[in-house]
């Protein structure tokens, strides 16, 4: 139980603001002092729907005519709801030695505003703090520590705007189309969320540890082959290693927004009827779908190109939005049909490089490709996302 005082500190307001919600009634269930929690919680809620231009005593009533219930925040489920910790990025940064440019981005990760130095630390930053610590203690630059807290926080984003989804649609949508109110929405939160909120916690690190198995393979893959090169030993290499295609459409995200999911899906119907038929013919094969995208498996990489230059041309043709595409050639590493490594990634990177209508291919795939099918046009040695060095692309076209 908490004080007034301490309340509105891990709400990161001040105690009039504690004292007005509780004379509102939208702290109802505290009994004087005895804030919980659950009351820190309610706080928080209630600072985001004033910002978005709820009144609180408009809430408040429709609290107390039972119209709007707050109770579902008692449950354990919503901690994602952080208080603010005593601490303050300055005095974190004192008391561990971590530079304060490298702990404020624990705000970004989170998906905070930019936090400034005497900005206070929230409980859940904190739970972060021990892997910064210790890669600290181990020498890693703070540019890589600073990217890997952005990647995490880009990916749970994502992750938590699709649950955010199916939400609305499973629960909230469901409930009001049975008559129900927002109160019997608040009533459903409170019979599901703990154990899905447990669930889903369970399912995500499930799912990153598989995916950690993949990459990490790629790593450990990559140092065998250095080990092998380091010792002398020459590695047998495939007379023409096969290529990884990523082939993205642009403006896919846009036109899903403005014309919704039925548009979309149609989109990507149309989009993987013609792929699908014009990478068969090539020799190749559709691996995944991107959502906006697909990745292809390609035996022969100059196959491959001719490929995406007709995929290209044929969704011009067809009306659709346009596409770009991204080609490497190299060793890959196949698990239960999916196909991982440094080929891969480096294939998905180019993909990103490319502008829309465009075909860009690796040094690699250029040396295996027929000439005199495919004008190659040096674009020059080029830095890429998440790639060490640069990279050689060229821009493939057909010969005419």
């Amino acid at each position: 139980m908490y004080s007034a005082e301490v309340a509105a500190r891990r709400a990161g307001v001040e105690p009039q603001e504690v004292v007005r919600l509780t004379d509102l009634g939208i702290l109802a269930g505290s009994a004087g002092d005895a804030y919980t929690d659950a009351d820190v919680r309610r706080v928080l809620v209630v600072q985001e729907l004033e910002r978005a231009g709820l009144p609180s005593d408009a809430l408040a009533s429709l609290v107390r005519d039972g119209r709007l219930s707050l109770d579902f925040l008692d449950d354990t489920g919503f901690r994602a709801f952080a208080a603010f910790a005593d601490e303050t990025f300055a005095e974190l940064s004192e008391r561990t030695g971590i530079p304060i440019e490298v702990l404020t981005v624990l705000r970004d990760a989170t998906g905070g505003k930019a936090a400034s130095p005497d900005d206070h630390v929230r409980v859940g930053e904190l739970d972060i703090l021990p892997l910064v610590e210790y890669q600290m203690q181990l020498g890693f630059r703070p540019q890589a520590i600073e990217r890997a807290l952005r990647v995490y926080g880009d990916s749970s984003r994502r992750v938590a705007e699709a649950e955010a989804e199916w939400w609305r649609s499973e629960v909230q949508e469901r409930v009001l189309a049975d008559g129900g109110s927002t109160s019997a929405i608040a009533e459903r939160a409170r019979e599901i969320t703990p154990r899905l909120s447990d669930a889903s916690d369970r399912a995500l690190m499930s799912i990153y540890h598989a995916q950690q198995t993949h990459v990490w393979l790629t790593n450990i893959v990559d140092g065998a082959a250095a080990a092998l090169e380091g010792a002398g030993l020459r590695i047998r290499e495939e007379k023409s290693p096969p290529a990884m295609c990523f082939l993205d459409v642009t403006g896919y995200t846009q036109l899903t927004q403005e014309r919704g999911d039925a548009a979309a899906a149609a989109l990507v119907e149309k989009l993987s009827r013609i792929v699908q038929r014009i990478s068969v013919q090539h020799g190749g094969r559709p691996v995944k779908w991107l959502g906006d995208g697909v990745m292809f498996h390609f035996p022969d990489p100059g196959l491959g190109v001719v490929a995406a230059i007709e995929m290209v041309e044929s969704l011009a043709a067809a009306g659709l939005p346009p596409a770009h595409v991204g080609l490497h050639a190299g060793p890959i590493i196949i698990q239960e049909g999916d196909f991982y490594g440094q080929t891969v990634n480096l294939a998905a990177r180019i993909g990103e490089y490319a502008r829309p209508g465009e075909v860009l291919v690796s040094g690699a795939v250029r040396e295996r490709a027929d000439t005199s099918r495919i004008d190659f046009q040096p674009v020059g040695e080029v830095g890429l996302k998440g790639v060490s060095g640069v990279v050689e692309l060229y821009s493939a076209t057909r010969v005419p």
